[in-house]
């Protein structure tokens, strides 16, 4: 038997989340008594009490804590239920994949070239979104399928299946202290001020915020961060940087995904198109610290060892 409505886990996730009883009656539009009659109803119903409370101060129990966790994937399933049902009777609809702007390795023309050769194709919308909710797009229905990258995106909830593996590179400004290195390892980054990213609870950035791989190597060419990412995302890369291989860094996965409930031929047809192109993943060279180094002049004559000479 179910004990709680819909409505009523929405009214307990936006005190959750909010830990204020006055901001999260104003999220759900209604009066705060109202609310708060509510979640004690829930409580009642329940047989827990969900939230320690006082006139300045909210906080979650054990209990709450748990519905939190288990009541958010909860409605996620249900939007993405409502979603899927609206869909599947729709005979126009499109298939929808997201993304981080660039976030595609070079692969994604290759596989909606491949796409279009299904019988059963689709028009695809390609959404994009921040560093912290693709894996939600999927979870909830706005999306059908994404290119996610592993470990970075948590993948619980998802069907998923590996197009790329790339090692990290470290990217610094060419006057960097680590520019001229072949390669360089997680110990040699210490002290060094990396990334906060919005959005992303935890992680070990230090320095200023951004929003996405563009903003962050701005910040890295005016010195004020260095970075640590996917060979691929950092091509090409700006006049003024150079990226350095981490040997101990884990190895990034771009990964194609999609909620591991939908069984639908829509996304079958998707990933098996996108599985036949994997082989072909582009491999990618940042530039090094050489590559500042000026060309010979065309007129150079060369020596007895083949090499160039200045004429």
């Amino acid at each position: 038997m179910i004990e709680l409505e819909t409505r009523e886990l929405e009214y307990f996730m936006a005190v959750a989340d909010e830990l204020h009883f006055g901001r999260a009656a104003v999220r759900l539009s209604i009066a705060q008594p109202a609310l708060s009659k509510a979640i004690r109803r829930i409580e009642t119903r329940l047989g827990v009490q969900l939230f320690v409370r006082s006139s300045r101060h909210v906080e979650l129990t054990p209990a709450g804590e748990a519905l939190q966790e288990h009541g958010r994937h909860a409605l996620n399933a249900v939007s993405a239920a409502i979603r899927n049902a609206r869909r599947a009777g729709d005979t126009q609809v499109h298939l929808r994949l997201v993304l981080k702007p660039g976030g595609d390795a070079g692969l994604l023309s290759g596989i909606l070239a491949e796409y279009a050769h299904q019988p059963d194709a689709r028009r695809v919308d390609i959404l994009f979104s921040g560093p912290a909710d693709r894996a939600d797009f999927l979870r909830d229905g706005r999306a059908d399928v994404g290119l996610l990258y592993a470990p970075f995106d948590p993948l619980d909830g998802l069907a998923h299946e590996t197009l790329l593996t790339e090692d990290r590179v470290a990217i610094v400004p060419s006057g960097h202290r680590l520019a001229g290195h072949a390669s360089v390892r997680m110990s040699d980054l210490e002290g060094e001020t990396l990334p906060r990213w919005k959005g992303v609870p935890g992680g070990d950035g230090t320095g200023p915020e951004v929003a996405d791989v563009v903003q962050m190597l701005h910040m890295i060419t005016v010195s004020r961060m260095i970075g640590v990412l996917p060979r691929s995302l950092v091509e090409p890369l700006p006049a003024g940087l150079v990226c350095v291989p981490v040997t101990d860094a884990p190895p990034s996965r771009l990964v194609l995904a999609w909620n591991e409930q939908d069984r639908r031929p829509l996304v079958a047809s998707f990933v098996a198109a996108a599985l036949g192109t994997r082989r072909h993943g582009t491999r990618y060279r940042c530039p090094t610290a050489a590559d500042d180094v000026p060309l010979p002049s065309p007129h150079a004559r060369r020596n007895g060892d083949g090499l160039p000479q200045n004429a």
